[in-house]
């Protein structure tokens, strides 16, 4: 599947926007699970990274109203050249959500439940990093899975979206250890040891 940029230049558009670093961090740790995902499934890995990637591209420009959140995605995708598929693709991790008209509809496509279990993932494998003072290098599934039981940690990690990579094929200890192992490669970019 063709894409109209390089990684290199989506990087460069997200900081175009005035970015925090979590937000940064956030879609690089996206990306990493999604490259991560796409390699285990022979999928396309470059195409699947930038979903990853750019899953959230106006969150800067929508954060501050939660239910414009992907409402301005996809003009900006589109300017950049990016099709109607990679566009509803990237619109799928807010459905459920009220944000964008999205509330009714539902994902159906191994893509589409891989992007939103692998961008809602991250923030429970940032928080208990954190947690840990910032160390992942020797984090384990059976570790996050106890984090993951406990729903006061990261309460706003929704588990059931995290527990929808068994609709592709994953059980939840597999897909944890696919997403240490993903986000323990970027390490040193996302200001984790």
């Amino acid at each position: 599947m063709a894409l109209p940029m390089t990684r290199e230049k989506a990087l460069n558009m997200l900081k175009e926007f005035d970015q925090k670093e979590s937000d940064m961090n956030h879609y690089l740790e996206s990306e990493a699970v999604m490259r991560a995902l796409a390699e285990k499934f022979e999928e396309d890995v470059e195409y699947w990274g930038m979903l990853g990637l750019l899953h959230d591209v106006d969150w800067s420009l929508t954060k501050h109203d939660t239910k414009t959140h992907l409402t301005k995605a996809p003009e900006i995708l589109r300017k950049e050249g990016f099709d109607d598929k990679f566009i509803e693709i990237v619109l799928s991790h807010g459905y459920g959500w009220d944000c964008a008209d999205l509330k009714e509809k539902k994902r159906t496509e191994k893509v589409e439940f891989a992007l939103a279990a692998s961008e809602t993932v991250t923030g429970l494998v940032h928080a208990y990093a954190l947690m840990r003072g910032k160390k992942i290098s020797d984090m384990d599934a059976s570790g996050l899975k106890k984090k993951f039981k406990d729903k006061r940690f990261a309460a706003n990690c929704s588990r059931d979206i995290i527990k929808e990579c068994e609709l592709i094929g994953l059980s939840l200890d597999e897909f944890l250890g696919i997403s240490i192992e993903a986000i323990k490669k970027i390490k040193d970019e996302i200001g984790l040891i």
